[in-house]
């Protein structure tokens, strides 16, 4: 039987967070299929605020990470994309924003999105991720159509088997994957208290451009740009199901769109898990002379690997299309596009 799906155009979304690494490259991917997309952010969390404090004066990668993020603000203006500069934390500011929108769709991605940086300041982790969450909750009851929420395969915690399901116990480790779990049960229960229809995504190790979320892909192309060390969790045999940003975004659009969507956990990834060893390998085709270092690896990192999209497939028609062979020279072309002359990574190098 064919399903009539919801056309994007003119649709009204609001993205909660928008403008980080996924919030910016999903604005612009559905303000080009004709969406009205507006973002709400307050600019804080690994944003441009946070970069140009007197706080980050000492970090290394601050001018690097200011330009690229100054770059997705720019494609937001040209795409005439509005973004609220508003702390999401503020229920009635939050609310007044929301309110002159009126949106169809609210898309939450507000978080701190680093578990290293949330076993640090578990706090702050709470404020911005399950602070929010209840704002972004409690101003989308009765008004709002569909409520997408961006979780995260940390949730799992050890995967038990070899390809993960949405029916895998959660057993997160840390503080990160086990606020992404609260998160999950209080968007489910505003559906069960309030009819709230919902979408939870589930996305693992994903990379793109213009990220500075210090992703391990992330780390491994800059490390190599400054002529520095490729440095290895482990003995770089573990697995993670890398995702480049195009096909998550992608996903998500079917989300927006599909009926079978409502109500429904998604794993959102590539499908197919990679080992460390098989990323830097692609890293040194690029960067033949780039060194390895085998380090001791984090304790509090789960062990990962493929998490199965054949839910996904199944009920709206997923399908993923860049294996780390293909995505992960796009993004080295990206970075290497960023400052074609090389000076900037000279700079960087003497710096840093």
């Amino acid at each position: 039987m064919t399903v009539e799906l919801i056309p994007l155009k003119d649709r009204r979304i609001v993205i909660i967070g928008g403008a980080g690494f996924i919030g910016h490259n999903l604005a612009l991917a559905l303000k080009s299929k004709g969406a009205q997309v507006e973002i709400i952010d307050g600019l804080q969390v690994n944003n441009l605020l946070a970069y140009t404090s007197a706080d980050a004066a000492d970090n290394p990668n601050r001018d690097l990470y200011v330009k690229v993020i100054n770059q997705r603000l720019e494609l937001l203006r040209e795409a005439g994309i509005p973004l609220h500069v508003q702390d999401a934390r503020d229920y009635h500011a939050l609310s007044r924003v929301l309110s002159q929108i009126n949106p169809q769709v609210i898309i939450h991605l507000a978080a701190i999105s680093h578990a290293g940086k949330s076993n640090k300041d578990p706090y702050s982790t709470f404020d911005h991720s399950l602070r929010t969450l209840e704002n972004a909750l409690d101003n989308s009851r009765k008004k709002v159509e569909h409520f997408i929420y961006l979780s995260s395969s940390m949730v799992y915690g050890n995967f038990l088997t070899e390809e993960v399901e949405e029916t895998h116990p959660l057993d997160p480790i840390g503080i990160y994957g086990a606020l992404k779990v609260a998160g999950e049960k209080m968007v489910i229960a505003y559906q069960q208290v309030f009819d709230l229809p919902y979408t939870i995504i589930r996305p693992s190790a994903l990379y793109g451009p213009r990220c500075v979320s210090r992703r391990v892909g992330q780390i491994f192309i800059e490390s190599a740009m400054k002529g520095g060390v490729l440095k290895i969790d482990g003995d770089g045999g573990e697995k993670l199901d890398f995702t480049y940003i195009e096909d998550l975004t992608n996903g998500i659009e079917r989300v927006i769109q599909h009926p079978n969507s409502r109500n429904q956990i998604f794993n959102m990834t590539y499908g197919k898990s990679r080992s460390i060893n098989d990323l830097v390998g692609i890293i040194k085709e690029h960067f033949p002379e780039a060194p390895v270092e085998f380090v001791q690896r984090d304790n509090l990192m789960p062990f990962r690997g493929t998490l199965s999209v054949k839910k996904l497939d199944d009920l709206i028609g997923y399908k993923p299309t860049n294996p780390i062979d293909i995505g992960f020279p796009k993004y080295i072309k990206w970075y290497k596009e960023l400052d074609p002359s090389g000076k900037f990574w000279m700079d960087i190098k003497v710096s840093g």
